[in-house]
Formats: C-alpha cells, structure tokens, sequence
C-alpha cells in the first residue's frame, strides 16, 4: 500500500451563515487573525506529510486559486520596499503543496464532492480535511495515516463532546474494547447515526472532519442513493464501508477550531490571537480588562 499523500479539501459552499461576507468571497476566504481559514486547513495537510492537494471548488472560489499562486507584481513591490518577511510569507505559499482545483458544478453534498476527487485520486489511498475547521496540536492527520497504513482500513476522526452537544454531529457506535496491540487510541466503529438526540445516541464520540480513506469509498458513493435536496451524503457510503472493509475511529485531543459558525468562528480568531506571542500579550491585557469592566464575569456567573 503507497503512502497516504494526497489530500482533498470540498470548498465549494455558498457559506450563506455568513453573508453578507461571503456574497462576493468564499467563506474559506474569511481571516482569522491574519490568515485565510482554509490556509490553516493546508498547513495541518502539509504538516502531515501531503504533497499533493485537490481542493474541490465552485462559482466565486478564484480568491482562493490566487491566494496559493505566485503574486509577481506584490512580490516586486514588497522586494522594493525592504520588507523581506513579508515578501518570504507570500512566496511560501505558493510551494506548500502541489495543489490543483476541480469544480464541483453543483453542491449535491460532501459526499459528491468527494466523488469529484476521484480521477485525480486514483487507486491511492487519501485524507479528507473540511474547508471550514482546522485542528492544532498534536498531529491527529498524522495519527490517522499511520493507522491507516496499519490496519490498511479507512478512518475517521473521533472527538468525545458533552452529552447534550451530541445532537449537532455525526455519532459513532464503537466497540468499547478499542483495537489491541499497538492501536491506542483507535477504536473499531460498527455504526453511523447522524445528528442523533442525546437520549439515542449510542456514544458521545462525534466525527469529526478528518478522514483518511481506502480508494473503496468511490465504489461506495456510487451506490448511494441521492436525499433530500438530491445531496450525495458521505455519511452513507461511510455506513457501507461498515459492512465491507471496516472502519476505524481515532481519538483525538487537538485542539478544534470551528469557522463555519459565527460564534465558533469568533473564539477561534481570539482564541489564535491569544496564542500568537506578536499578539497575544498586548491582546490578552486588553481583552481582560474588558470583562472585567464590562462585568462581564458576573454576568456569566449568572
């Protein structure tokens, strides 16, 4: 089995939670802090040995293609006036990764947007990274390839969220006895319940949006049948990997960062700024002394 370095990023959604922002750019445009939020979901790729990209995009997603090209006229003005990091920040991303682009044509759902990837996938394995979230710490992409190359079966990324939030994922059933041996941390998953109510779930491990899959997963979104709205759901090829190869789930501890909603999106932008040692110190006296003259401690108290 070849080693898992290509990478598939769906990016072609309207992003209507954020309009009008998002009316003439692409939601995976918006910054965080000082970066495009799907520049972090590259870099967690990159950081995880891939090498080769396919974001999956559609109508009023250039931003996004000029964003990873070569910039000559910024470049020749940013070498002019002296400002070197700059100018070192703008060429790197252009060389993080061969990345390609493919347009979906209609949003027909995750699932059919992994489909698209498949004449550039081929018989390889590869991951799957959501446009909207991005995870930092310990490499959970990373912990998923080398079970992958392990156990040779597709995973998914497993998050244990409070009880009550379950309701807003998809929910794993899995086999509390985990995988022996060497596998800490991966759990054997026998069933797929989407956004379940909290009194029916089987578990409090979401899936989260991180996968790493077998070539299998193209026969699978092939057979299955189109919901509401003629979407393709992952979830239900996902289910019919259950049934012929297996499925995998990894437990991770990375931190989560969330810009698909807008309060999310907000604690990940002061959350990074916290973190950033340009930023944080200045940010963080400022931000403290806001809730505390704001009273907004006590309010939260209440």
């Amino acid at each position: 089995m070849s080693p898992v370095r290509k990478a598939v990023i769906p990016a072609a959604g309207l992003g209507t939670r954020f309009l009008p922002a998002t009316k003439a750019q692409p939601k995976e445009m918006l910054p965080v802090v000082d970066r495009p939020a799907i520049q972090y979901v590259v870099e967690e790729a990159v950081g995880a040995g891939i090498e080769d990209i396919l974001i999956v995009t559609g109508r009023n997603k250039k931003a996004i293609e000029d964003h990873f090209d070569r910039a000559p006229e910024l470049e020749a003005e940013l070498e002019a006036k002296g400002k070197q990091a700059e100018l070192d920040e703008v060429r790197r991303l252009s060389s993080l990764a061969d990345i390609h682009y493919v347009r979906q044509g209609e949003a027909l759902g995750l699932g059919h947007a992994v489909a698209a990837a498949r004449r550039h996938v081929g018989d390889d394995s590869f991951c799957v990274l959501l446009g909207d979230d991005f995870m930092d710490g310990p490499s959970t992409l990373q912990s998923m390839i080398d079970a992958h190359d392990r156990l040779g079966r597709s995973v998914v990324a497993l998050l244990e969220v409070p009880h009550e939030d379950i309701r807003l994922y998809g929910c794993a059933d899995v086999d509390p006895a985990g995988v022996p041996g060497e596998d800490a941390g991966v759990l054997r998953i026998r069933g797929l319940v989407e956004k379940p109510a909290p009194e029916q779930a089987p578990s409090n491990y979401a899936v989260m949006g991180r996968y790493v899959f077998t070539p299998a997963i193209f026969e699978k979104l092939e057979r299955v049948q189109p919901g509401k709205g003629g979407e393709v759901q992952l979830t239900d090829a996902m289910a019919m990997l259950l049934d012929d190869d297996g499925l995998y789930g990894m437990l991770t501890t990375s931190d989560r960062f969330d810009t698909g909603d807008k309060l999310e999106y907000l604690k990940a932008t002061v959350r990074l700024a916290l973190r950033r040692p340009d930023l944080g110190p200045d940010f963080g006296a400022w931000l403290g002394a806001y809730v505390r003259d704001h009273g907004l401690l006590e309010q939260a108290d209440r």
